[in-house]
């Protein structure tokens, strides 16, 4: 049976492309420092070990290894957020290079969050502006390292994904319950741009790259047209039938980020990313609209055919 690994794949987004490929007829191996199923394989994320023989004859490698980044940006986690990227792609790519069969292409997570802040300039794999904070740098450190080794039999695909939403994972859940309780209002000034993609077609996006032997390279992952905050935010109470919100102001989401240990920069920058390398070679969306993909999230299937 042809096998696909997945570096870090305990985790939300693992989760996803396991189910996935999973019903595609692959079998799926998950390198993990904490082995829990019949499929995990222990790594250390750090160290070549006897986990290097999972990934001989792969058809994909996909590394979603990485510290949260929900978290403050204090010295020790800025150190961990950036070692947990580097160390688990610096050692994947050595053990690509002592392959006999080496994998047929090797995914690595990145984010969309590389490009700068803009309400107004889109930003693609060609023309997107990279800037130079924190989060960026980061971004750059992690593609830098996975370019940093060659593999002649191995495709290799940055994957610079935009925010997953998903049902059991991601940023939907705690907007979700932010909105059931009255606090679903504009979160800033709510003109900020929202780049998003549905977990399924997060999925699917991976399943075609991974078809199409001939891309490799730099992707964005999310839909064609971004959605801005006060959308997001209304789209919500309008599905969790909620008809008011308490809006958050810039001085209140500073403060509230500092009791719930968080940076507000995931809510209040402006990712306006486009896809288009996945545009130009027609992959096709399955949930491009706001509305049609939270309702697939949010409602069930019974609640949907009654209303």
């Amino acid at each position: 049976m042809k096998h696909i690994i997945i570096a870090g794949g305990s985790g939300f987004l693992g989760q996803v492309l396991e189910e996935h490929f999973s019903r595609k007829g692959f079998s799926i191996r998950i390198l993990t420092r904490n082995p829990k199923k019949s499929n995990h394989i222990y790594w250390d994320a750090k160290t070549l070990g006897s986990w290097t023989s999972s990934i001989e004859n792969a058809e994909a490698l996909v590394n979603l290894t990485g510290k949260s980044v929900d978290c403050r940006y204090t010295e020790k986690n800025k150190k961990e957020i950036l070692n947990s990227r580097i160390d688990p792609t610096r050692i994947l790519g050595i053990a690509i290079s002592k392959c006999t069969h080496p994998p047929k292409v090797w995914f690595n997570s990145s984010t969309a969050t590389i490009y700068k802040g803009s309400l107004d300039i889109e930003m693609t794999e060609d023309t997107g502006e990279i800037g130079n904070d924190f989060s960026m740098n980061i971004a750059k450190s992690w593609e830098e390292v996975f370019y940093e080794s060659v593999h002649s039999k191995t495709r290799k695909i940055i994957l610079r994904t935009s925010i997953v939403l998903g049902k059991k994972g991601g940023a939907l859940i705690p907007l979700q319950q932010l909105t059931r309780i009255g606090l679903g209002g504009n979160q800033g000034k709510g003109n900020q741009k929202v780049s998003w993609i549905h977990e399924e077609d997060f999925a699917s996006a991976i399943e075609f790259l991974l078809n199409n032997e001939q891309l490799d390279g730099v992707f964005n992952l999310s839909v064609p047209k971004p959605t801005d905050n006060k959308t997001l935010m209304k789209t919500l109470r309008k599905i969790l039938k909620k008809p008011f919100g308490l809006a958050h102001p810039k001085w209140l989401l500073e403060l509230g980020a500092m009791f719930i240990r968080t940076e507000t920069e995931l809510i209040l920058k402006s990712r306006n990313v486009i896809p288009k390398r996945l545009l130009d070679h027609e992959f096709s969306f399955e949930y491009s609209d706001l509305e049609i993909a939270l309702k697939h999230l949010l409602i069930s299937p019974k609640k949907a055919s009654k209303n």
